[in-house]
């Protein structure tokens, strides 16, 4: 018994040093540390048009830039619509302008022309209108009803014709109407709206970076037929960056969004990496079981995002790090 009492006690000497580091340890040297992964968005990119793919330029690794061009669908139906629509503009675009214009001086005279002429039948007829009349007043039988009637029948489509080209004259001179000329513009502009939604549907077959990224994944080939729905890129945003950590209850009072933080990986020993505190969870979760550290998964714990300044872009999604957070000695 006397043996066996010196080892419990030294048991309970370590166990409760174990208990003390534990609860210590994380605020060494007046840091807190917190154990945690980089974390980064990522972007499943596909299409917004459907069809057959003719290309895909990036390879997976890659880095691009926003708004690069890193795929195309084939569009050469398109591109003939395009093509049709346009000259279906212009010829609207025309037609207005010739409503706007009106008449040329020469489609002027030509009217007036034909005003003169039909005004000189109308006089021709209506002078051999009264000769036969004359005549048959005269009582000499050289005409006959019929020929008077035939006369009469003459100048009166005579004078018609001279009314017709003087009304027509008074409309070339006049312009075109209003209406027709609003009826003009909104064709135009329907056959422009028509060209515009085919660019769009061009603009759709181009596959385009939205922001600067790396290339995780490449999910199509050439050839293969897509969809909205059909991912052909998982790309991972190079901005922002951050680390994803947990803080307990009793540390939360020691940080603040805007608390400037070191990060430190096992790849880059010798290399610190800064941050700062940018979002702190207000509600409680139990810590996860990725998370590295010695605490009882059970305990609840605040999940904290540290955002990382890493320009020569080291540091790869999931990495586990270290992040030290300089806090005041406790009294």
């Amino acid at each position: 018994m006397k043996k066996i009492l010196p080892v419990l006690l030294i048991v309970i000497l370590v166990a409760g040093g174990w208990y003390w580091w534990r609860d210590h340890a994380q605020q060494d040297d007046g840091n807190l540390t917190l154990y945690g992964n980089i974390d980064i968005r990522q972007v499943a990119l596909a299409f917004d048009g459907s069809g057959r793919i003719t290309e895909l330029i990036a390879e997976e690794g890659d880095v691009v830039g926003k708004d690069d061009i890193i795929g195309r669908l084939d569009t050469r139906a398109l591109e003939l619509q395009a093509k049709a629509q346009e000259a279906e503009v212009e010829a609207q675009r025309q037609a207005l302008l010739e409503l706007k214009a009106g008449a040329r001086p020469e489609e002027i005279a030509q009217a007036r022309a034909r005003v003169a002429s039909a005004h000189a039948s109308a006089e021709l007829a209506n002078f051999n209108q009264n000769r036969v009349a004359r005549l048959v007043t005269s009582d000499s039988g050289a005409v006959s009803k019929q020929e008077m009637d035939r006369a009469k029948a003459e100048a009166d489509a005579a004078e018609a014709t001279r009314e017709q080209e003087k009304a027509a004259l008074d409309l070339i001179l006049a312009g075109a109407r209003e209406e027709d000329i609003a009826a003009a513009e909104a064709r135009l502009r329907s056959a422009e709206a028509q060209l515009e939604h085919l660019r769009f549907q061009l603009d759709q077959g181009v596959l385009r970076a939205p922001s600067d990224s790396v290339v995780r994944s490449r999910l199509r080939e050439p050839g293969d037929m897509v969809t909205p729905q059909s991912p052909v890129y998982a790309l991972a945003l190079t901005q922002p960056k951050w680390v994803r950590v947990y803080v307990r209850e009793v540390d939360l009072g020691l940080i603040r969004p805007g608390m400037e933080a070191e990060i430190i990986s096992d790849s880059f020993p010798d290399q610190r990496f800064t941050g700062t505190v940018g979002y702190i969870s207000s509600v409680a979760e139990f810590t996860p079981k990725v998370v590295q550290t010695e605490e009882l998964r059970t305990n609840l714990v605040y999940e904290v995002r540290v955002i990382i300044s890493d320009e020569a872009e080291k540091l790869r999604l999931g990495q586990p790090v270290t992040v030290q957070l300089p806090i005041a000695p406790a009294a």
